[in-house]
């Protein structure tokens, strides 16, 4: 292990994270008692230009009046991006005055640390004037080739940063590649023409200590689609994708909950580890495979997410 290591962010349960759009009061208030663990209210994409401005009163309104602490959420606000004139007010107003109850920012189209910088200063500032006791973390939304770019930068941008998501729909558009859909694959390529993206999204966040979180996947009536799409990006090191429907939900909770047989291989792995450890020995065997210390790793991080999603339920 090199003598340079970077603590992991703020862990927080993220398997699967419900857009909402802000515009939509009663998408808001069912959000709530949703399967999700995570939901950001949207006030970027989903959010009309003529509605900006009443999304986010609607927003300000769902932080202060619901109680998602109480139904195990964590939520977060997805701001317009930094060059619309709607970024500023979106941090000022749910910040000041929604900010006690907001978990996290999600930056759309990060490019560059400086964009992070901004609404870091901006929330810090904001912040002490209100005299807030929780510090509100960022989350980079990676969907630009100038964002894919400076993604090792990006990860190391701010002390708030937790994690970064890939939008693969802005992301496609930026580098011009040809889709069949939103996060789906194109018959064209021979294999996965997102898997190089994410596994460098995902090795800047495990380098840096962030959470990596795979984006959505826009046809919500392929249900095979999105567990292929989620399975490939859990297998690559993600924690978790976005649903835009309320039919994605289950299946993001299916995909990147460890399965019960897992669990028990990791626990016994560690039980085995432990056991020669104290035989003096580095490695033991399980079921004929060799084990060793990286096999314990492996297995920690499952027995922690499976104590993670206990915990919650």
């Amino acid at each position: 292990m090199s003598f340079t290591q970077y603590k992991p962010a703020r862990q927080r349960l993220q398997r699967c994270e419900l857009a909402v759009p802000g515009s939509n009061p009663r998408m808001l208030e069912k959000a709530v008692t949703c399967a999700a663990d995570y939901v950001f209210l949207d006030l970027e994409d989903a959010v009309a230009p003529d509605d900006k401005v009443q999304a986010r009163k609607n927003v300000i309104a769902a932080l202060n009046e619901f109680d998602w602490k109480g139904h195990g959420k964590t939520v977060s606000v997805r701001i317009n991006g930094l060059d619309t004139h709607y970024m500023y007010r979106d941090v000022v107003d749910v910040v000041e005055q929604a900010g006690s109850k907001l978990d996290t920012i999600l930056i759309p189209k990060v490019g560059t640390t400086g964009d992070v910088y901004m609404v870091d200063a901006m929330v810090t500032q904001i912040e002490e004037a209100k005299g807030l006791e929780n510090r509100i973390g960022l989350e980079a939304l990676i969907e630009t080739a100038l964002g894919m770019a400076n993604v090792e930068a990006i990860a190391t941008s701010s002390a708030r940063m937790e994690a970064m998501h890939f939008g693969v729909a802005d992301y496609a558009a930026s580098n011009r590649a040809r889709t069949v859909n939103i996060g789906g694959l194109n018959p064209d390529y021979p294999g996965d023409q997102w898997h190089a993206a994410i596994s460098r999204m995902t090795v800047a966040c495990r380098a840096y200590g962030l959470r990596p979180i795979d984006g959505p996947f826009g046809d919500f009536d392929d249900p095979d689609g999105y567990l292929l799409a989620a399975r490939r990006a859990a297998a690559l090191g993600c924690e978790g994708k976005w649903a835009i429907h309320p039919k994605q939900i289950e299946l993001a909770n299916e995909v990147f909950t460890p399965p019960e047989a897992e669990i028990n291989r990791a626990k016994r792995i560690l039980e085995e580890l432990e056991k020669a450890a104290k035989e003096g020995k580095g490695a033991a065997s399980l079921d004929g495979k060799m084990i060793d210390a990286a096999s314990a790793r492996m297995a920690e991080n499952v027995v922690r997410a499976a104590e993670a999603i206990a915990a919650r339920s």
